[in-house]
């Protein structure tokens, strides 16, 4: 079965796919020339992020999401598969990473160090 994807990019537009059901959904992108964000290709960084708006994802790989992040619509492309029709929109990989692994590293986001007087 294949399924229309919108995504939204803040970066590239906006881009309708045709994605079959068993192929990850950047993977499909790439074929289409579509290109989105990505690093590792295995669900395990946040660089690949989207926010589900509308329709179902199947991300059993997505390491690099959490359990609640999930729940609340945050996807991973390069281990995503289309279970309906969907609506995505990318999302900051900044913002993704901390809300994944801020509260384990620091205090928040980092912030530019001040430089030092040297004397």
């Amino acid at each position: 079965m294949t399924y229309r994807i919108k995504i939204r990019s803040s970066a590239t537009g906006e881009h309708t796919l045709e994605v079959p059901d068993d192929r990850y959904i950047l993977h499909s992108a790439e074929q289409q020339s579509v290109q989105l964000p990505f690093s590792c290709r295995n669900g395990a960084c946040t660089s690949c992020a989207v926010r589900v708006i509308s329709g179902e994802i199947y991300q059993p790989e997505a390491i690099g999401l959490s359990p609640e992040l999930r729940k609340k619509g945050y996807a991973l492309l390069c281990v995503s598969y289309a279970r309906s029709d969907l609506e995505l929109e990318t999302q900051d990989e900044d913002e993704v990473y901390e809300l994944q692994f801020g509260q384990y590293f620091a205090k928040g986001r980092i912030r530019k160090a001040l430089p030092l007087d040297e004397d």
